[in-house]
């Protein structure tokens, strides 16, 4: 069946998933979950033990994986990143999906989780295509008003290529960048995860591979979304575990 969505809303599930009294029993799995990587235990098999415990959904399970990290990776990525008001000038380089895809879903009311590492993170999926919905436009606006405001210099956007539709989705961020006078550029990639782990930029994404890796970085879905989006459904799930 084709995707025929027009917006990066909530799923029909999330009401009742992420309901208030739902919340608890998350918190107290993304603590436990954390609980476990933090003693080294493998990921799949905590979240198995965890999701069980609180009888999760698969929904549920999602959302607590992307809440959650070990102490040690709490620790090694506050230390690594870099606050808005210090980017005057500084280059990014932008996990391009990972921080579109979250504002996108934020405008159109879908479920943000923040996370232990303050992170701010979606549970949408783009399944190998990306499709441009209503909120596209307006997403790329608010995060090239939200660098300019701040000052930043240079923006590199890193997309997928082995996504469909990357070559549209470069072609009008690219037409938006010139029309407002942005200093941007636009790259295909086998994989921007290789180059995000290695570039000297700073990175803005939330993709918990990338931060393990990276020299430095800016949480920019969430900075904007705090700031610039205060309606958005955002669902605190560390407050449990600190």
């Amino acid at each position: 069946m084709p995707d025929k969505r027009v917006h990066r809303g909530p799923h029909p599930a999330d009401e009742k998933l992420f309901a208030p009294k739902a919340i608890g029993d998350l918190r107290l799995a993304v603590a436990d979950y954390s609980l476990l990587l933090t003693k080294g235990y493998a990921q799949k098999s905590a979240l198995k033990l965890v999701g069980d415990r609180f009888s999760l959904t698969e929904r549920q399970r999602l959302a607590v994986m992307r809440s959650a990290c070990s102490d040690e990776q709490r620790a090694s990525r506050n230390e690594r990143r870099v606050e808005p008001q210090n980017l005057v000038g500084e280059s990014l380089a932008v996990d391009g999906y990972n921080v579109l895809i979250t504002i996108e879903a934020a405008m159109s009311g879908g479920v943000i989780f923040k996370g232990r590492d303050g992170c701010y993170r979606d549970l949408a999926s783009i399944h190998g295509t990306y499709r441009k919905v209503a909120e596209t436009i307006p997403a790329v606006q608010l995060i090239g008003d939200f660098l300019r405001e701040i000052g930043s210099g240079q923006a590199l956007w890193l997309l997928d290529s082995p996504v469909s539709n990357s070559g549209r989705l470069k072609t009008l961020i690219g037409e938006l960048a010139q029309k407002n006078g942005w200093n941007w550029q636009v790259e295909l990639l086998l994989s921007p995860d290789a180059k995000l782990k290695k570039t000297e930029m700073v990175v803005a994404s939330s993709d918990s591979v990338v931060l393990d890796r990276c020299k430095s970085w800016v949480n920019l879905a969430t900075e904007i979304i705090r700031k610039k989006l205060p309606s958005a459904r955002v669902i605190d799930l560390a407050e449990a575990g600190g």
